[in-house]
């Protein structure tokens, strides 16, 4: 950035990396030094000024998002001393939703003396509660967990971490309040809020047969659908429209469990549908294109998760969770609670953002 205003300042500069990192995931030095009017050796020092941080990963001429997969402890050099916490963090995915949020929770820490430690589990609560132990028995200060909160299952592992000496938060998990749990705190973003957004906003659009569509076992689910349920009974909705389950099936069976939603949209006359989550929107999109159904005019779309949702054709509109903040509120919040041990507990919810794009676009003659 050239001009009478000359160069930027070298915490405009990182702060610039940080947010072009956010948008591609990764930067050139060559680039970067053109586009800000510096030389390419500043930039390298910005680049390793920010993974001293633990903010970035330096690569070959660059730089790219700190990877969930690193589990190196981030270099803190105007630090004196060894880290004041070890906070362990396991999460079910470390592919798709969960990689923001642990980078959240990756920059917070690499800003004080806090050493985060991450462990990847998958949605079996088994694989969950051995990951915790293994976390456990290294030993840690605190941990930041998202279990599975459903079912018997669910209530065994809530008991199990509401019982430990150790300091928990929840991240996008919710205990039931079956479960009666006393310490444990969490950070969630409230999604029964966000499809009633999609419901809204749908409304907005002239849609009065509004159906829906949810990933099979996922922990989301239950809240869109009583989000879902609730929007529609505000609005004095019909509920006689399609309300399904979608599977991770490949090939010929997902083909012909797309052509079942949209026969049965059909029947119902459902003119919009909420799909959980983006991967499926997307899929049931390009079902809908090659069966000559337009979208939004025959049947708008509107996603939820936005982790792909604006590479559709058209772009899909989509409900997005504050995934880094929601990462961010929830280290504040184990740390808080491991500097003053006393103080209330704490359970917290984030609404997410509707991203309005061409897939649920007004309806004609509304």
């Amino acid at each position: 950035m050239t001009g009478s205003a000359g160069p930027m300042f070298g915490i405009a500069r990182r702060e610039h990396i940080l947010e072009e990192l956010r948008r591609s995931g990764s930067v050139m030095v060559r680039e970067l030094a053109t586009r800000l009017g510096v030389t390419e050796i500043t930039i390298r020092r910005d680049i390793t000024a920010l993974a001293d941080r633990g903010l970035v990963t330096r690569v070959h001429g660059g730089a790219t998002l700190r990877s969930a997969l690193d589990t190196t402890v981030a270099r803190t050099p105007d630090a004196s001393g060894p880290p004041l916490y070890r906070i362990g963090m396991v999460v079910p995915s470390l592919s798709y939703y969960w990689p923001q949020i642990v980078n959240g929770a990756r920059v917070a820490a690499a800003a004080g003396r806090v050493q985060l430690v991450l462990r990847g589990a998958s949605y079996d609560p088994a694989d969950q509660r051995r990951q915790i132990a293994a976390l456990l028995e290294s030993g840690v200060h605190g941990l930041l967990v998202a279990p599975e909160v459903g079912g018997s299952d669910g209530l065994a592992i809530l008991t199990w971490l509401d019982a430990l000496d150790v300091p928990v938060v929840l991240v996008e998990r919710r205990a039931p309040h079956s479960a009666a749990l006393r310490r444990v705190e969490w950070v969630s973003t409230d999604h029964e809020f966000g499809a009633k957004m999609a419901v809204n906003h749908l409304y907005e659009q002239g849609h009065r047969r509004i159906g829906l569509a949810l990933a099979r076992d996922s922990p989301t689910a239950p809240q869109l659908r009583r989000g879902w349920e609730q929007a529609l009974a505000e609005l004095g909705l019909d509920r006689e429209v399609v309300a399904a389950t979608l599977t991770d099936v490949e090939g010929t069976e997902r083909e012909q469990r797309f052509g079942e939603i949209v026969s049965a949209c059909r029947d119902t006359r459902t003119t919009a549908l909420i799909v959980h989550a983006d991967p499926q929107a997307i899929l049931f999109e390009h079902h809908c294109t090659d069966h000559g159904i337009d979208i939004p005019g025959d049947l708008a779309i509107v996603a939820y998760d936005d982790e792909v949702a604006e590479n559709g054709t058209p772009p899909i509109s989509a409900l997005r969770p504050a995934k880094e903040h929601v990462g961010r509120l929830a280290f504040e919040t184990m740390t808080s609670r491991l500097r003053e041990p006393s103080r209330p507990i704490q359970r917290i919810v984030v609404l997410p953002e509707l991203n309005v794009r061409e897939s649920s676009a007004a309806r004609r003659g509304a």
